[in-house]
């Protein structure tokens, strides 16, 4: 079921239009000669959340606006205004055909029950927030003096809460 809705997405006019606004982002990315990192440091975000807008796949703020016109000129107000819209947040199943991406879904789920076991044992009973979430990549050099991928998740805790009966203020179906 999961695999024929994501195929429908991806065929949709919505995800072809977002496709083509993707590469046309990249080109003035590319077009400022800088890096995501670069393009970050100048607008204060984090590289992920950089990257992100320029695949639409976060929403550009108002109060960033001008800082990322001043950061990659060749952005159009089209592109901007785009930019500043709500997106449609999804991924195309493919792109777990990619090394790099396939390679860290397999760290999370390889490791994901231990994940869950350290923040319930140090935090409690909850998840870790996608939504109030920073994410940042970057890379050291290992001990042998190979270079490293990190990639650090900061996730606000939320923790599950006993559901008292008193405490729901909304309608119940039964009202």
């Amino acid at each position: 079921m999961l695999g024929r809705s994501l195929r429908c997405f991806t065929k949709s006019p919505v995800f072809k239009a977002k496709k083509k606004l993707t590469y046309t982002l990249k080109d003035a990315k590319k077009a400022s000669g800088k890096t995501y990192d670069q393009i970050a440091a100048e607008i204060g975000l984090t590289n992920a959340y950089t990257a992100s807008l320029f695949l639409g796949q976060a929403q550009l703020k108002p109060g960033t606006v001008d800082k990322l016109r001043a950061a990659v000129p060749a952005l159009t107000d089209e592109q901007i205004e785009r930019m500043q819209q709500a997106p449609m947040r999804g991924w195309d199943e493919k792109i777990l055909q990619e090394p790099n991406v396939y390679r860290t879904y397999e760290a999370v789920t390889h490791y994901g029950e231990a994940i869950k076991e350290i923040i319930n044992e140090q935090l409690g009973d909850g998840i870790m927030s996608a939504i109030d979430f920073y994410l940042d990549v970057g890379h050291t050099t290992g001990v042998k003096g190979e270079k490293r991928v990190v990639i650090t998740f900061n996730g606000k805790f939320l923790p599950h809460i006993e559901q008292q009966a008193a405490d729901n203020t909304a309608p119940g179906p039964r009202d």
